[in-house]
């Protein structure tokens, strides 16, 4: 086990299982992940491997014996009028028979309906009214000469849950975890392996799990096929109720004014509407009427008494074209049906999920390591919706007052959510704060700046946060960053298209001097009629569009001497951009320029034969190409800059150095992302351009007047 599995399993014995287990029973069984979870933390709940392999067989003797294959259920009858009783694993239902004044139970996969349920059983477990819920159930066979009389009699039913959670132990045993440690948590109960995620892509996948935590909240995300949307929404959690096709009736869901029976609403924490998106689909308007005003309002009525509910709502979707294309077309938006392409429901939504920034899932984004039984942090998720943790954030930060409340509220509840889930004991730090509430901001500022451009009453809003130091801290969106030639146009209807320029923004450099945020009015590398200019630039992680030679390239232009510091081109993929640098430069130079690059970096303790073996590479490769490349090994440990210095008087400070970008996505074929850096995902980070006109460098000196200190 790794650290982490260890540390869980000391700290929540009991309550965590191995997450590949699962496949490891589930064989053909069409059955929900947190129902065989259930199955496997009441067998499988522990490190030992012998009584892992012991609870396996176990959990699918069970399966075996008692889960219901549509294609056996005759079979599974038979056994049940030969035996008189038998246990199965089924997904029930129950209605009232009114002509018979009693309840009826219907159970989906064995195929039998006219079930005799008692009250009792239907006021203890009143969501069976509603849809189907998985269960453990004895079910009885008494033949009866009287036709009307089925012979069918549920006798015990359980509900798959965990029968009690300790909140409190809960919430103490989070301190025992650093945060990246809790993220890595959770995200391994939700059955990812967290090595393959960045830090604002982890964030994503939990913000899918606020409507979990948060009463009443409407969250969106649409996105490319494949990316996991419904996932947690079907397999999560017994709380949520996913609509598959995203099309329902108004008694179905709210309310039925036959029998004054309230709907999914009344029963559900979250109700998800899968494939939600589709232009050609039509919705009711008096459906789309009811959902409006319970978004806003958390009622509804149909012309009777007004009723209220807690569900919060999830919608999820495929886009049918790319970012570019909707901003420069359309809106983001564009996917949804036209009755839902309305800026009434739109500005009733709390976050927009970016899906274009969630990977196509993949097999080895799944853990093998330890996570909650699902059920388990399904019943501490529900427990969490009854506190509210919107307030916490404000201690060190102060939310615009020039936007409006709806957007105020909806920042709010999205905190919320993030608190709760990943600082359930109050343990967050300023730092903490600021990640989520820029990450909370700018979900919102997505839903309010394509409403600008659906709607023209819609102004646009300065989404800003102002912190105890009284300094103003700007919140962009990542596409808003990537296209901003796009971005802050109308569309083609409104014919207000701006230049192709990039707004003033504030960034916040990572500063341990409290030093204020630096205002830059454009990207000097953005077009080539800018002149080069210094400046401050924070890229967002996730974002596309970023290449050294957008980066770089006009600042290397014309230098005859480049000197590279970075003490971690060590590895063979920090070594491939290195490379990849060089190859910048060979690109931009004209063909009878000299170029000297030196690079100087630390050496790699654990193999430094192959780190030699591989810069030398890079020299060889240049030969003939006008480019020199050099490199040295700074064995006194006291390096730690990573900058760029040229001898025209230039110098790019980098907080990450060339290291820039995410891992591309591996394939057997081709990936455009492994070829071409401009369709690259990045890490966040900064870099500083700074001139040094009338100085020079320490280490360009260095390279040109004493190369005999630099020699390898």
């Amino acid at each position: 086990m790794s650290d982490l599995d260890s540390k869980i399993n000391e700290h929540f014995a009991g309550f965590v299982v191995r997450k590949d287990l699962v496949k490891a029973v589930k064989g053909n069984a069409i059955v929900p992940t947190y129902v065989l979870e259930y199955l496997l933390g009441q067998y499988c709940a522990t490190d030992d491997e012998a009584s892992i392999q012991t609870g396996i067989e176990t959990v699918k003797d069970i399966l075996r014996k008692h889960y219901v294959h549509r294609s056996e259920a005759g079979l599974i009858q038979s056994t049940i009028r030969e035996r008189g009783r038998y246990k199965v694993i089924d997904q029930i239902s129950v209605s009232l028979n009114e002509k018979t004044d009693s309840y009826e139970a219907v159970f989906e996969n064995l195929g039998i309906k006219k079930v005799a349920v008692d009250s009792t059983t239907v006021k203890t477990h009143p969501k069976l009214l509603v849809t189907g819920v998985w269960c453990i159930a004895d079910v009885q066979y008494e033949f009866s000469e009287e036709a009307r009389v089925s012979p069918w009699i549920l006798e015990t039913i359980k509900p798959i849950q965990i029968a009690k959670v300790d909140y409190e132990q809960y919430r103490d045993l989070r301190r025992a975890f650093t945060t990246d440690e809790w993220i890595d948590l959770l995200m391994q109960s939700i059955g990812f392996r967290p090595e393959a995620f960045g830090r604002r892509s982890k964030l994503l996948q939990l913000l899918r799990l606020i409507p979990f935590v948060e009463r009443n909240y409407n969250l969106i995300e649409l996105g490319p096929k494949g990316t996991g949307k419904s996932h947690v929404y079907s397999e999560f959690s017994p709380h949520g109720q996913l609509i598959s096709g995203g099309e329902i009736t108004i008694p179905k869901l709210f309310v039925n004014n036959s029998n004054g029976r309230i709907g999914l609403v009344g029963y559900w924490d979250v109700v998800a509407f899968d494939e939600f998106a589709g232009r050609e689909k039509t919705a009711n308007k008096a459906l789309v009427d009811i959902m409006k005003n319970y978004m806003a309002n958390k009622t509804f009525s149909r012309g009777v008494n007004p009723m209220g509910a807690e569900a919060s709502f999830s919608f999820v979707g495929n886009t049918d074209h790319n970012v570019p294309y909707m901003l420069k077309n359309s809106d983001l938006f564009e996917a949804l049906p036209s009755q839902f392409h309305d800026s009434a429901f739109i500005d009733r939504l709390h976050a927009y999920l970016p899906g274009w920034e969630i990977d196509v899932i993949r097999g080895e984004m799944f853990t093998i390591g330890y996570g909650f039984i699902v059920d388990y942090l399904a019943e501490i998720l529900r427990h969490l919706r009854s506190e509210d943790f919107s307030n916490r954030f404000q201690q060190y930060f102060k939310i615009s007052e020039k936007i409006s409340e709806r957007d105020r509220t909806a920042v709010s509840k999205t905190m919320s959510g993030f608190l709760k889930l990943i600082f359930p004991d109050g343990s967050q730090t300023e730092a903490d704060v600021e990640e989520l509430l820029r990450l909370a901001m700018e979900s919102r500022k997505r839903v309010k700046d394509q409403l600008a451009r659906i709607d023209n009453t819609y102004p646009e809003v300065d989404f800003h946060y102002i912190g105890v130091d009284g300094v103003k801290r700007g919140v962009t969106t990542v596409e808003e960053e990537e296209y901003p030639q796009f971005y802050h146009t109308k569309g083609t209807d409104s014919g207000d298209a701006r230049e192709n320029t990039l707004l003033d923004f504030p960034v916040a450099p990572p500063s341990k001097d409290g030093a204020a945020p630096v205002t830059v009015t454009a990207h000097p590398a953005a077009q080539s009629s800018i002149a080069l200019a210094e400046g401050h630039f924070v890229y967002a992680e996730n974002r596309k569009g970023v290449s050294y030679d957008k980066l770089f390239g006009p600042y290397v232009d014309g230098a005859s001497l480049v000197v590279v510091t970075d003490p971690y081109i060590r590895l063979f993929y920090q070594i491939r951009n290195m490379m990849e640098f060089v190859e910048m430069l060979i690109r931009r130079k004209r063909p009878e320029d000299q170029v000297r690059v030196h690079l100087v970096t630390a050496p790699d303790d654990g193999n430094l034969s192959r780190q030699r073996e591989l810069l030398d590479s890079i020299k060889a490769a240049c030969t003939g190409s006008g480019v020199e490349f050099s490199w040295a090994l700074d064995t006194s440990g006291t390096a730690h800059a990573r900058d760029i210095v040229t001898d025209t008087e230039w110098k790019i400070v980098l907080d990450r150095g060339l290291d820039i970008f995410q891992p591309p996505i591996k394939t057997e074929g081709f990936s455009l992302g492994d070829r071409l850096q401009d369709h690259r995902v990045i890490k966040g980070f900064y870099v500083t351009y700074v001139r040094v006109a009338g100085e020079r460098s320490t280490a360009i000196a260095l390279v040109s007047g004493d190369e005999a200190a630099h020699s390898t």
